[in-house]
């Protein structure tokens, strides 16, 4: 029987070439995502392992049911929690609206998602969990620190479920992202060719990851090759978080 995984914010950049990845090697997945259309675009673009659950995640409320119901196709072996938010403000303007919403987004649904997964995983042997973090975790960046909070929680948080959570064999690990060629990045760094600079200028390898870069990541986190390794921060990121 085939695995299953549920990636959360797959239907594009990072998630969407971790669901892939995930996909090609005969895992069926489950990829959450807000838009309708957009994710089932994805899940077709991807193939027959990919299926669409269209959620929000700030609906918190809701998650034990959306994962009870995915837990009725099987085991659920592997969790993703990918989904975030972000924007850029200077420190000074941040409300506490702002605040709350990356917080709410980035990490109280992480939390609500992963419990009752592991409800799931510790009555079928046990799982692994990824969660993706960030370079605002590694140093400091300007103009979102809220993200930044909420990226150091992940990490925080990773090492914490990987201790309590051995005991029901399931792993949790966490992949950093350093500076990743997707569209959304592309068009922020292409308009800001100073921050391209810099950017790369403190990246030893010279250049932007692909996103293919990130799923080959968690896939070894998720797969039996890393079955002794738990929380643990791998960036994959160039050197960009040692760079200098």
């Amino acid at each position: 029987m085939s695995k299953i995984a549920i990636v959360t914010g797959g239907n594009s950049g990072l998630g969407f070439a971790t669901a892939k990845k995930l996909c090609d090697n005969g895992i069926k997945t489950f990829i959450i995502g807000r838009t309708k259309e957009k994710t089932e675009d994805a899940c077709s673009e991807i193939g027959a392992n990919a299926i669409p659950v269209i959620f929000d995640l700030n609906n918190l409320a809701g998650i034990p049911t959306m994962i009870t119901d995915i837990a009725k196709n099987g085991n659920i072996d592997i969790l993703v929690n990918n989904a975030g938010i972000n924007f850029k403000k200077e420190f000074i303007d941040v409300t506490d609206e702002d605040f709350d919403s990356i917080i709410h987004t980035n990490i109280q649904s992480v939390f609500s998602i992963s419990r009752e997964v592991v409800k799931i995983m510790k009555n079928h042997g046990g799982g692994n969990i990824v969660n993706i973090s960030s370079m605002a975790s590694q140093y400091g960046i300007p103009k979102v620190i809220a993200y930044t909070a909420s990226k150091g929680a992940i990490e925080a948080m990773t090492r914490a479920m990987a201790v309590e959570l051995a005991q029901y064999n399931v792993r949790v690990n966490c992949v950093a992202p350093g500076f990743i060629k997707t569209k959304m990045s592309a068009k922020a760094l292409d308009s800001d060719p100073e921050r391209k600079n810099k950017v790369l200028s403190r990246t030893p390898m010279g250049i932007l990851g692909e996103p293919s870069d990130i799923g080959d990541a968690v896939y070894y986190f998720a797969s039996s090759e890393s079955k002794f390794v738990t929380g643990t921060v791998l960036p994959v990121d160039g050197g960009n978080s040692i760079g200098f």
